[in-house]
Protein backbone atom coordinates (compact mmCIF):
# COMPACT_ATOMS: atom_id res chain seq x y z
CA UNK A 1 0.00 0.00 0.00
CA UNK A 2 1.49 3.14 -0.87
CA UNK A 3 1.04 6.29 0.58
CA UNK A 4 1.70 9.64 -0.83
CA UNK A 5 1.10 13.36 0.54
CA UNK A 6 -1.71 15.41 -0.95
CA UNK A 7 -2.62 19.28 -1.28
CA UNK A 8 -6.48 20.18 0.11
CA UNK A 9 -7.80 23.41 -0.59
CA UNK A 10 -7.39 25.44 2.41
CA UNK A 11 -5.98 28.61 3.59
CA UNK A 12 -3.34 29.58 6.25
CA UNK A 13 -3.98 32.29 9.48
CA UNK A 14 -1.85 33.63 11.60
CA UNK A 15 -1.44 31.03 14.63
CA UNK A 16 -2.10 34.51 17.30
CA UNK A 17 -3.31 37.20 15.44
CA UNK A 18 -1.40 40.26 14.56
CA UNK A 19 2.29 40.40 14.03
CA UNK A 20 2.70 37.56 16.38
CA UNK A 21 5.00 34.53 14.34
CA UNK A 22 2.99 31.36 13.16
CA UNK A 23 3.79 28.25 11.32
CA UNK A 24 2.70 27.64 7.93
CA UNK A 25 1.80 24.41 6.63
CA UNK A 26 -0.47 23.90 3.25
CA UNK A 27 -3.94 21.66 4.27
CA UNK A 28 -2.51 18.12 3.93
CA UNK A 29 -4.08 14.78 4.66
CA UNK A 30 -2.74 11.13 3.89
CA UNK A 31 -3.69 9.10 1.05
CA UNK A 32 -3.18 5.82 2.43
CA UNK A 33 -5.12 4.29 -1.13
CA UNK A 34 -8.18 3.46 0.54
CA UNK A 35 -11.04 5.58 0.15
CA UNK A 36 -13.69 6.96 2.85
CA UNK A 37 -16.08 4.14 2.23
CA UNK A 38 -13.42 1.74 2.96
CA UNK A 39 -11.94 3.14 6.25
CA UNK A 40 -15.76 3.06 7.40
CA UNK A 41 -16.56 -0.64 6.31
CA UNK A 42 -13.16 -1.61 8.25
CA UNK A 43 -14.51 0.44 10.82
CA UNK A 44 -17.83 -0.95 11.24
CA UNK A 45 -16.69 -4.66 10.61
CA UNK A 46 -13.50 -4.61 13.16
CA UNK A 47 -13.28 -1.77 15.28
CA UNK A 48 -14.56 -1.89 18.62
CA UNK A 49 -15.30 1.51 19.49
CA UNK A 50 -15.15 2.85 23.63
CA UNK A 51 -18.30 3.74 25.10
CA UNK A 52 -20.62 3.04 22.40
CA UNK A 53 -23.09 0.21 21.54
CA UNK A 54 -20.92 -0.79 18.60
CA UNK A 55 -24.81 -0.88 16.11
CA UNK A 56 -25.51 2.71 17.09
CA UNK A 57 -22.98 4.49 16.33
CA UNK A 58 -21.64 6.03 12.59
CA UNK A 59 -18.25 6.83 13.14
CA UNK A 60 -17.47 10.01 10.86
CA UNK A 61 -13.97 8.74 8.79
CA UNK A 62 -11.49 11.46 9.35
CA UNK A 63 -8.94 11.89 6.38
CA UNK A 64 -6.80 14.31 7.92
CA UNK A 65 -6.13 17.81 10.03
CA UNK A 66 -4.19 20.69 10.40
CA UNK A 67 -4.34 23.05 13.42
CA UNK A 68 -7.74 23.96 14.78
CA UNK A 69 -9.49 21.80 11.71
CA UNK A 70 -9.80 18.27 10.40
CA UNK A 71 -11.53 16.79 7.55
CA UNK A 72 -13.25 13.76 6.44
CA UNK A 73 -12.63 11.87 3.08
CA UNK A 74 -15.12 14.31 1.31
CA UNK A 75 -13.32 17.43 2.03
CA UNK A 76 -15.42 18.84 4.77
CA UNK A 77 -13.56 20.84 7.25
CA UNK A 78 -15.14 20.56 11.28
CA UNK A 79 -14.06 23.62 13.32
CA UNK A 80 -12.52 21.59 16.40
CA UNK A 81 -13.67 22.92 19.08
CA UNK A 82 -13.63 19.90 21.62
CA UNK A 83 -9.63 19.35 21.08
CA UNK A 84 -10.58 15.79 19.92
CA UNK A 85 -10.96 14.81 23.74
CA UNK A 86 -9.87 18.28 25.45
CA UNK A 87 -5.90 16.45 24.65
CA UNK A 88 -5.22 18.44 21.82
CA UNK A 89 -3.95 21.66 22.99
CA UNK A 90 -1.53 22.28 20.40
CA UNK A 91 -3.68 21.75 17.50
CA UNK A 92 -3.33 19.30 14.76
CA UNK A 93 0.02 18.40 12.94
CA UNK A 94 2.17 21.03 14.19
CA UNK A 95 5.68 20.30 12.36
CA UNK A 96 8.07 21.13 14.73
CA UNK A 97 6.29 18.63 16.91
CA UNK A 98 6.02 16.25 13.86
CA UNK A 99 9.52 16.53 13.26
CA UNK A 100 10.71 15.97 17.11
CA UNK A 101 9.16 12.69 16.76
CA UNK A 102 10.89 11.92 13.23
CA UNK A 103 13.88 12.86 14.79
CA UNK A 104 13.58 10.52 17.85
CA UNK A 105 12.45 7.79 15.76
CA UNK A 106 15.29 7.98 13.87
CA UNK A 107 17.30 8.44 17.10
CA UNK A 108 15.53 5.41 18.89
CA UNK A 109 12.05 4.08 18.21
CA UNK A 110 11.78 2.09 21.80
CA UNK A 111 13.75 1.46 24.80
CA UNK A 112 12.51 -0.65 28.10
CA UNK A 113 11.56 1.51 31.44
CA UNK A 114 14.51 0.05 33.28
CA UNK A 115 17.13 1.85 31.21
CA UNK A 116 17.96 5.77 31.55
CA UNK A 117 17.10 7.96 28.25
CA UNK A 118 17.92 10.71 26.92
CA UNK A 119 14.12 11.96 25.96
CA UNK A 120 12.61 10.34 28.73
CA UNK A 121 15.08 12.05 31.33
CA UNK A 122 14.53 15.59 29.95
CA UNK A 123 10.84 15.41 29.94
CA UNK A 124 10.84 14.31 33.18
CA UNK A 125 13.02 17.28 34.23
CA UNK A 126 11.58 19.94 32.39
CA UNK A 127 7.99 18.34 33.82
CA UNK A 128 9.48 18.73 37.11
CA UNK A 129 11.02 21.80 36.25
CA UNK A 130 7.51 23.09 35.78
CA UNK A 131 5.80 21.81 38.87
CA UNK A 132 5.27 23.84 41.85
CA UNK A 133 6.55 23.47 45.31
CA UNK A 134 8.83 19.82 45.42
CA UNK A 135 7.21 18.04 43.07
CA UNK A 136 10.28 17.03 41.06
CA UNK A 137 10.15 13.04 39.93
CA UNK A 138 8.05 11.79 37.38
CA UNK A 139 6.24 8.09 37.06
CA UNK A 140 5.39 7.73 33.22
CA UNK A 141 2.32 6.07 32.25
CA UNK A 142 0.31 6.12 28.58
CA UNK A 143 -2.43 7.76 30.08
CA UNK A 144 -4.48 9.50 32.50
CA UNK A 145 -6.15 6.74 33.49
CA UNK A 146 -2.92 4.86 34.43
CA UNK A 147 -1.93 8.49 36.52
CA UNK A 148 -4.44 8.19 38.38
CA UNK A 149 -4.44 4.73 39.32
CA UNK A 150 -0.84 5.28 40.12
CA UNK A 151 -1.02 7.81 42.29
CA UNK A 152 -4.13 6.49 44.48
CA UNK A 153 -1.02 3.73 44.77
CA UNK A 154 1.64 5.59 45.57
CA UNK A 155 -0.44 6.95 48.54
CA UNK A 156 -1.55 4.47 49.62
CA UNK A 157 1.17 2.45 50.26
CA UNK A 158 3.24 5.85 51.47
CA UNK A 159 0.84 6.30 54.08
CA UNK A 160 -0.41 2.62 54.64
CA UNK A 161 -3.86 4.12 55.04
CA UNK A 162 -6.47 2.14 52.28
CA UNK A 163 -9.19 5.12 51.60
CA UNK A 164 -9.23 7.50 48.89
CA UNK A 165 -11.68 10.43 49.17
CA UNK A 166 -12.93 11.61 45.43
CA UNK A 167 -15.87 13.97 44.09
CA UNK A 168 -19.35 12.69 43.00
CA UNK A 169 -19.12 14.94 39.65
CA UNK A 170 -15.63 13.82 38.55
CA UNK A 171 -14.23 11.62 36.32
CA UNK A 172 -10.32 9.51 36.98
CA UNK A 173 -10.50 7.45 34.13
CA UNK A 174 -11.63 3.89 33.01
CA UNK A 175 -9.14 1.42 34.75
CA UNK A 176 -10.61 -0.37 37.63
CA UNK A 177 -9.06 1.75 40.29
CA UNK A 178 -9.38 5.07 38.75
CA UNK A 179 -13.52 3.99 37.18
CA UNK A 180 -14.01 3.42 41.18
CA UNK A 181 -12.71 7.13 42.21
CA UNK A 182 -14.78 8.43 39.31
CA UNK A 183 -18.18 9.98 40.88
CA UNK A 184 -20.16 10.71 37.45
CA UNK A 185 -22.40 7.18 36.37
CA UNK A 186 -19.86 5.93 33.95
CA UNK A 187 -18.62 4.00 36.75
CA UNK A 188 -21.99 2.65 37.76
CA UNK A 189 -21.61 -0.32 35.19
CA UNK A 190 -18.59 -1.31 36.62
CA UNK A 191 -19.64 -1.25 40.37
CA UNK A 192 -18.87 -3.44 42.44
CA UNK A 193 -15.31 -2.31 42.07
CA UNK A 194 -12.22 -1.31 44.18
CA UNK A 195 -13.01 -1.32 47.76
CA UNK A 196 -11.93 1.98 49.87
CA UNK A 197 -13.44 4.72 47.56
CA UNK A 198 -15.49 7.26 49.40
CA UNK A 199 -17.22 10.25 47.59
CA UNK A 200 -18.19 14.00 48.65
CA UNK A 201 -19.22 16.90 47.45
CA UNK A 202 -17.49 19.22 45.66
CA UNK A 203 -18.58 23.04 45.36
CA UNK A 204 -20.56 23.87 42.52
CA UNK A 205 -21.89 27.45 43.29
CA UNK A 206 -24.67 27.08 40.16
CA UNK A 207 -25.85 24.26 41.79
CA UNK A 208 -25.04 24.22 44.98
CA UNK A 209 -25.24 21.01 47.37
CA UNK A 210 -25.24 23.33 50.49
CA UNK A 211 -27.56 25.73 50.03
CA UNK A 212 -25.26 28.68 49.65
CA UNK A 213 -25.75 32.05 48.02
CA UNK A 214 -22.60 33.14 47.42
CA UNK A 215 -19.12 31.67 46.01
CA UNK A 216 -17.48 32.18 49.61
CA UNK A 217 -20.36 30.85 51.07
CA UNK A 218 -19.88 27.51 48.66
CA UNK A 219 -16.16 26.98 49.17
CA UNK A 220 -16.77 27.91 53.15
CA UNK A 221 -19.53 24.84 53.17
CA UNK A 222 -18.25 22.53 51.08
CA UNK A 223 -14.55 22.78 53.47
CA UNK A 224 -16.64 22.06 56.38
CA UNK A 225 -18.35 19.09 54.20
CA UNK A 226 -14.91 17.44 53.65
CA UNK A 227 -13.80 18.00 57.00
CA UNK A 228 -17.34 16.42 58.50
CA UNK A 229 -16.78 13.34 55.94
CA UNK A 230 -13.05 12.87 56.73
CA UNK A 231 -14.44 12.71 60.56
CA UNK A 232 -16.52 10.14 60.01
CA UNK A 233 -14.34 7.97 58.22
CA UNK A 234 -11.62 8.18 60.38
CA UNK A 235 -8.78 10.80 59.08
CA UNK A 236 -6.32 7.85 60.31
CA UNK A 237 -7.36 5.44 57.72
CA UNK A 238 -7.62 8.36 54.42
CA UNK A 239 -5.00 7.84 52.21
CA UNK A 240 -5.73 10.65 49.77
CA UNK A 241 -7.87 13.35 48.53
CA UNK A 242 -8.57 13.25 44.54
CA UNK A 243 -10.05 15.91 43.14
CA UNK A 244 -9.93 17.28 39.80
CA UNK A 245 -8.35 20.85 39.99
CA UNK A 246 -10.72 22.07 37.85
CA UNK A 247 -13.70 19.78 37.21
CA UNK A 248 -13.54 18.70 33.26
CA UNK A 249 -16.12 16.68 31.76
CA UNK A 250 -18.66 17.21 34.95
CA UNK A 251 -19.37 20.87 34.10
CA UNK A 252 -15.71 22.74 34.33
CA UNK A 253 -16.24 23.90 37.90
CA UNK A 254 -14.24 26.18 39.05
CA UNK A 255 -12.57 26.33 42.35
CA UNK A 256 -14.49 29.27 44.90
CA UNK A 257 -11.39 31.50 46.04
CA UNK A 258 -9.74 29.72 49.31
CA UNK A 259 -11.22 26.24 48.53
CA UNK A 260 -7.75 24.34 47.31
CA UNK A 261 -6.10 25.82 50.11
CA UNK A 262 -8.32 24.86 52.46
CA UNK A 263 -8.27 21.26 51.01
CA UNK A 264 -4.40 21.69 51.66
CA UNK A 265 -4.80 22.72 55.15
CA UNK A 266 -7.29 19.83 55.79
CA UNK A 267 -4.81 16.99 54.27
CA UNK A 268 -1.88 18.71 55.77
CA UNK A 269 -3.72 18.82 59.44
CA UNK A 270 -4.14 14.59 59.05
CA UNK A 271 -1.57 13.28 57.08
CA UNK A 272 -3.70 12.86 54.03
CA UNK A 273 -1.86 12.98 50.73
CA UNK A 274 -3.29 15.60 48.34
CA UNK A 275 -3.91 14.59 44.75
CA UNK A 276 -4.70 17.25 41.71
CA UNK A 277 -5.78 15.09 39.01
CA UNK A 278 -4.93 17.79 35.97
CA UNK A 279 -5.29 15.41 33.02
CA UNK A 280 -7.51 17.89 31.49
CA UNK A 281 -7.09 21.01 33.08
CA UNK A 282 -3.68 21.11 33.26
CA UNK A 283 -0.56 21.93 30.29
CA UNK A 284 -2.17 25.29 29.25
CA UNK A 285 -5.86 24.69 29.08
CA UNK A 286 -6.04 27.29 31.62
CA UNK A 287 -3.42 29.37 31.09
CA UNK A 288 -0.81 27.56 33.34
CA UNK A 289 1.31 24.89 33.03
CA UNK A 290 -0.80 23.18 35.62
CA UNK A 291 -3.91 24.49 36.93
CA UNK A 292 -3.17 24.93 40.36
CA UNK A 293 -0.76 27.71 39.84
CA UNK A 294 -3.67 30.14 39.46
CA UNK A 295 -4.44 28.99 42.98
CA UNK A 296 -0.72 29.18 44.40
CA UNK A 297 -1.71 25.56 45.56
CA UNK A 298 1.21 22.37 45.80
CA UNK A 299 -0.60 19.23 46.11
CA UNK A 300 1.73 15.93 46.54
CA UNK A 301 0.79 14.30 43.34
CA UNK A 302 0.24 15.76 40.21
CA UNK A 303 -2.01 13.77 37.66
CA UNK A 304 -1.50 14.34 33.83
CA UNK A 305 -1.58 13.44 30.51
CA UNK A 306 -3.49 15.25 27.15
CA UNK A 307 -1.69 17.97 26.88
CA UNK A 308 1.78 17.32 28.14
CA UNK A 309 2.20 16.71 24.04
CA UNK A 310 -1.25 16.52 22.97
CA UNK A 311 -1.95 12.89 22.21
CA UNK A 312 0.42 12.69 19.16
CA UNK A 313 2.12 9.79 21.12
CA UNK A 314 0.46 8.66 23.90
CA UNK A 315 1.74 9.80 27.48
CA UNK A 316 0.87 10.66 30.78
CA UNK A 317 2.45 10.45 34.36
CA UNK A 318 2.37 11.29 38.11
CA UNK A 319 4.65 14.28 39.53
CA UNK A 320 5.80 13.50 42.45
CA UNK A 321 6.64 15.08 45.90
CA UNK A 322 9.91 14.48 47.53
CA UNK A 323 8.79 12.93 50.25
CA UNK A 324 6.58 10.42 48.20
CA UNK A 325 9.07 9.61 45.95
CA UNK A 326 11.46 8.78 49.46
CA UNK A 327 9.56 6.31 50.44
CA UNK A 328 10.54 4.18 47.85
CA UNK A 329 14.57 4.87 47.55
CA UNK A 330 15.13 1.46 49.61
CA UNK A 331 11.54 -0.02 48.83
CA UNK A 332 10.55 -1.19 45.82
CA UNK A 333 7.49 0.33 44.17
CA UNK A 334 4.97 -2.50 42.36
CA UNK A 335 4.14 -0.75 39.64
CA UNK A 336 5.00 -0.30 36.10
CA UNK A 337 4.05 -0.45 32.68
CA UNK A 338 5.57 -1.85 29.75
CA UNK A 339 5.54 1.31 27.68
CA UNK A 340 6.53 3.37 30.28
CA UNK A 341 8.03 6.58 29.62
CA UNK A 342 8.26 5.76 25.74
CA UNK A 343 11.05 7.62 23.63
CA UNK A 344 9.01 8.88 21.31
CA UNK A 345 6.00 10.10 23.68
CA UNK A 346 8.38 11.82 25.75
CA UNK A 347 10.30 13.25 22.56
CA UNK A 348 6.76 14.71 21.64
CA UNK A 349 6.29 16.10 25.38
CA UNK A 350 10.24 17.90 24.94
CA UNK A 351 8.90 19.43 21.83
CA UNK A 352 5.66 21.20 22.50
CA UNK A 353 7.02 22.37 26.42
CA UNK A 354 9.77 24.21 23.95
CA UNK A 355 7.38 25.02 21.31
CA UNK A 356 4.81 26.21 24.21
CA UNK A 357 7.87 28.41 25.57
CA UNK A 358 8.82 29.61 22.33
CA UNK A 359 5.65 30.27 20.61
CA UNK A 360 3.72 32.10 23.89
CA UNK A 361 1.08 29.57 24.01
CA UNK A 362 0.17 30.14 27.35
CA UNK A 363 0.16 34.22 26.66
CA UNK A 364 -2.21 33.81 23.98
CA UNK A 365 -4.70 31.61 25.84
CA UNK A 366 -4.45 33.93 28.48
CA UNK A 367 -5.63 36.80 26.15
CA UNK A 368 -8.37 34.23 24.46
CA UNK A 369 -9.83 33.42 28.10
CA UNK A 370 -10.04 37.36 29.25
CA UNK A 371 -10.42 39.08 25.58
CA UNK A 372 -12.44 36.85 23.59
CA UNK A 373 -14.32 33.78 25.12
CA UNK A 374 -15.13 35.37 28.64
CA UNK A 375 -16.88 38.56 27.12
CA UNK A 376 -18.80 36.60 23.89
CA UNK A 377 -20.12 33.97 26.30
CA UNK A 378 -20.90 36.32 28.97
CA UNK A 379 -23.13 38.01 26.07
CA UNK A 380 -24.44 34.86 24.79
CA UNK A 381 -25.66 34.54 28.00
CA UNK A 382 -27.31 37.75 27.90
CA UNK A 383 -29.38 37.20 24.38
CA UNK A 384 -30.11 33.63 25.03
CA UNK A 385 -32.73 32.54 27.71
CA UNK A 386 -31.21 29.07 27.55
CA UNK A 387 -28.16 30.32 28.90
CA UNK A 388 -27.94 29.54 32.51
CA UNK A 389 -24.23 30.78 33.10
CA UNK A 390 -20.97 30.23 31.76
CA UNK A 391 -17.95 30.10 33.57
CA UNK A 392 -13.82 29.05 32.68
CA UNK A 393 -10.80 30.45 31.92
CA UNK A 394 -7.89 29.98 29.33
CA UNK A 395 -9.27 27.49 26.93
CA UNK A 396 -11.99 25.54 29.27
CA UNK A 397 -15.41 27.07 29.44
CA UNK A 398 -18.78 25.58 29.96
CA UNK A 399 -22.63 27.16 28.70
CA UNK A 400 -25.10 25.43 31.40
CA UNK A 401 -28.04 25.07 29.22
CA UNK A 402 -31.31 25.16 30.95
CA UNK A 403 -35.29 25.70 30.44
CA UNK A 404 -36.35 28.37 32.95
CA UNK A 405 -33.34 30.58 34.40
CA UNK A 406 -35.36 31.29 38.00
CA UNK A 407 -35.86 27.82 38.61
CA UNK A 408 -32.40 26.36 36.94
CA UNK A 409 -33.89 23.18 35.48
CA UNK A 410 -31.75 21.80 32.99
CA UNK A 411 -32.18 21.47 29.13
CA UNK A 412 -31.88 17.47 29.12
CA UNK A 413 -31.88 15.89 32.67
CA UNK A 414 -29.31 14.09 34.55
CA UNK A 415 -27.63 11.34 32.71
CA UNK A 416 -30.19 11.83 30.12
CA UNK A 417 -30.49 9.19 27.16
CA UNK A 418 -32.84 8.76 24.17
CA UNK A 419 -35.41 11.07 23.54
CA UNK A 420 -35.09 12.61 27.16
CA UNK A 421 -31.45 13.54 25.55
CA UNK A 422 -33.08 14.89 21.98
CA UNK A 423 -32.47 18.98 23.28
CA UNK A 424 -28.81 18.89 23.56
CA UNK A 425 -28.82 16.59 20.62
CA UNK A 426 -30.49 19.00 18.53
CA UNK A 427 -28.27 21.62 19.62
CA UNK A 428 -25.13 19.53 18.82
CA UNK A 429 -26.19 19.00 15.27
CA UNK A 430 -26.74 22.58 14.86
CA UNK A 431 -23.00 23.16 15.40
CA UNK A 432 -21.79 20.06 13.49
CA UNK A 433 -24.14 21.48 10.58
CA UNK A 434 -21.81 25.02 10.99
CA UNK A 435 -19.15 22.81 10.61
CA UNK A 436 -17.73 23.20 14.26
CA UNK A 437 -17.46 20.41 16.57
CA UNK A 438 -18.19 20.79 19.93
CA UNK A 439 -17.87 19.22 23.30
CA UNK A 440 -20.85 18.40 24.91
CA UNK A 441 -21.79 16.96 28.44
CA UNK A 442 -25.23 16.53 29.97
CA UNK A 443 -26.94 19.85 30.03
CA UNK A 444 -23.81 21.55 29.14
CA UNK A 445 -21.77 23.06 25.81
CA UNK A 446 -18.17 23.38 26.29
CA UNK A 447 -16.48 26.02 24.65
CA UNK A 448 -12.70 23.84 24.58
CA UNK A 449 -10.71 24.60 21.72
CA UNK A 450 -6.89 23.72 20.94
CA UNK A 451 -4.77 26.63 22.71
CA UNK A 452 -3.04 27.74 19.82
CA UNK A 453 -6.51 28.59 17.76
CA UNK A 454 -6.12 31.91 15.79
CA UNK A 455 -8.89 34.34 16.81
CA UNK A 456 -10.42 34.63 13.69
CA UNK A 457 -11.18 30.40 14.10
CA UNK A 458 -12.05 31.29 17.33
CA UNK A 459 -14.48 33.62 16.18
CA UNK A 460 -16.65 31.31 13.88
CA UNK A 461 -16.99 28.40 16.30
CA UNK A 462 -18.53 31.12 18.90
CA UNK A 463 -20.67 32.79 16.23
CA UNK A 464 -21.80 29.12 15.32
CA UNK A 465 -22.50 28.09 18.85
CA UNK A 466 -24.74 31.39 18.92
CA UNK A 467 -26.77 30.10 16.43
CA UNK A 468 -27.23 27.52 17.57
CA UNK A 469 -28.38 28.43 21.25
CA UNK A 470 -31.65 29.70 19.21
CA UNK A 471 -32.51 25.65 19.21
CA UNK A 472 -31.93 25.67 22.94
CA UNK A 473 -34.10 28.34 23.56
CA UNK A 474 -36.60 27.02 21.60
CA UNK A 475 -37.33 24.74 24.75
CA UNK A 476 -37.34 27.26 27.49
CA UNK A 477 -40.47 29.13 29.19
CA UNK A 478 -38.78 32.42 28.81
Amino acid sequence: MSIRWLNVTGTNGALFGGDRPTYALGMTSVETGIDGATVVANDRSHVFHSWSAQGMISPIPVAGGEGSWFWDYEGRRYLDFSSQLVNLNIGHQHPRLIAAIQEAAGRLCTIAPSFANADRGEAARLIAELAPGDLDMVFFTNGGAEATENAMRMARLHTGRHKVLTTYRSYHGATAGSIAATGDPRRWPSEPSAVGMVKFWGPYPYRSPFSSTTEAEEGERALQHLADVLMVEGPQTVAAVLLETVVGTNGILMPPPGYLQGVRELCDRYGVMMICDEVMAGFGRCGEWFAVDHWNVAPDLICFAKGVNSGYVPLGGVVISRAIADTFKERPYPGGLTYSGHPLACAAAVASITIFKEEGVLEHVRTLGTEVIGPALRELQERHPSVGEVRGLGVFWAIELVRDRESREPLVPFNAAGEAAAPMNEVVAACKAKSVWPFSHFNRVHVVPPCTIPVDDLRLGLEAIDEALAVADRYTTA
